[in-house]
């Protein structure tokens, strides 16, 4: 599976949907944590779930938070609640959605907090 990555900072990075066996590379890439935003089964049954996610990003050394949410709406509640992560997880972190589209509105919505 050919990860695709994309830098917003040289702190944080955005990708589309992850799965478990993504984590350990990304732990040998350097990432520290890493942030799920997307609603599990939002893709289908065949989605991994965010336990599944958060199991294995463990497992790998790195930190996991799922903060679930909508592709076309963020709530101000969400936005801060992305800031609170980013203000206490160990950087680089790599979040990821469907696309990588919501991940990277919401930082830059909770960047601008």
């Amino acid at each position: 599976m050919e990860l695709t990555v994309n830098q917003l900072t040289p702190d944080f990075c955005v990708a589309p949907q992850l799965t478990p066996d993504t984590m350990a590379a990304l732990a040998a890439a350097g990432f520290k944590t890493v942030i799920n935003n997307r609603p599990d089964f939002e893709g289908g049954p065949d989605q991994p779930t965010s336990e599944q996610v958060r199991q294995a990003a463990e497992a790998a050394g790195l930190v996991y938070r799922h903060l679930p949410v909508q592709g076309n709406y963020q709530s101000p509640e969400e936005i801060a609640a992305m800031r609170a992560i980013l203000d206490e997880v160990p950087t680089p972190v790599l979040a990821f959605c469907r696309s990588g589209g919501r991940s990277t509105k919401l930082f830059a919505a909770a960047t601008q907090l």
